[in-house]
């Protein structure tokens, strides 16, 4: 691997809330137009790093370099338009707006015309079977429902990374086909993804390398079997389920 295969590296990430120590000098690697999965029990750090990568939290210690550029001391809107997006564990939708609007929303003043963004927001809503529904309002939609219209909206800001928080969680299993399809399909076409999900069914589906926490600190990282087999992460697992 070189170093124009990598997307983005975190090295050494510290997040600490007040004496807790959320995050442990966490680091690895995402290389382009590949998903890594970052799985681990509840309180293991998964959704802080997320939040450190996207700028919500604003890191204690390390680096977060991405496609060159360090992303800690970012805001969340300076690293959306560097190239990253995000979906969240509880989908952070324009509830009481149209679908169309939903995606309009984050383009408005990009100098495209009414008519280019409606076409364009269509045809995404499109790619995740919620066309039929673009004039209703958010809020009306299914919990999976609004996981595809966050997906949708990201499709539309065509980001490089896409950050996905739980996004099979509470979704039936027609709805997390259709999502494993899809991002299978943005894969394809050059994406690359951080992938938090409890399913471990998709993400050993999904990923190509996966890193493991617990209790902030990294535990093991490598290829699907090598995760499976690893005796920390099954002590970690078995661990929780037995307490």
């Amino acid at each position: 691997m070189t170093t124009n295969d990598i997307l983005l590296e975190s090295r050494d990430l510290v997040k600490r809330f007040g004496g807790l120590v959320a995050v442990n000098e966490v680091s690895f690697t995402l290389e382009r137009n590949t998903v890594l999965g970052l799985i681990g029990i509840n309180g293991s750090g998964k959704t802080t790093v997320m939040n450190c990568v996207n700028g919500l939290y604003k890191a204690d210690g390390g680096s977060i370099r991405f496609d060159g550029e360090e992303l800690i001391g970012r805001s969340p809107h300076e690293v959306t338009r560097l190239g990253i997006g995000r979906t969240f564990q509880v989908p952070r939708v324009f509830r009481r707006m149209t679908l169309i609007d939903n995606l309009l929303v984050p383009l408005l003043g990009s100098g495209l015309s009414d008519a280019e963004l409606t076409e364009q927001a269509e045809e995404c809503l499109a790619q995740v079977n919620l066309h039929g529904l673009r004039q209703n309002y958010a809020e009306e939609l299914s919990g999976g429902q609004q996981k595809l219209l966050e997906l949708a909206r990201l499709i539309m800001l065509d980001p490089k990374l896409i950050l996905l928080d739980e996004p099979f969680a509470g979704v039936n299993p027609s709805l997390c086909q259709l999502l494993l399809e899809r991002i299978e399909g943005l894969l394809e076409k050059g994406k690359s993804f951080i992938l938090v999900s409890h399913d471990l069914t998709s993400i050993y589906r999904l990923s190509s390398h996966i890193v493991v926490l617990n209790e902030g600190r990294k535990i093991a990282e490598g290829s699907v079997d090598e995760v499976k087999k690893n005796p920390d992460v099954i002590e970690a697992y078995l661990g929780s389920a037995s307490a």
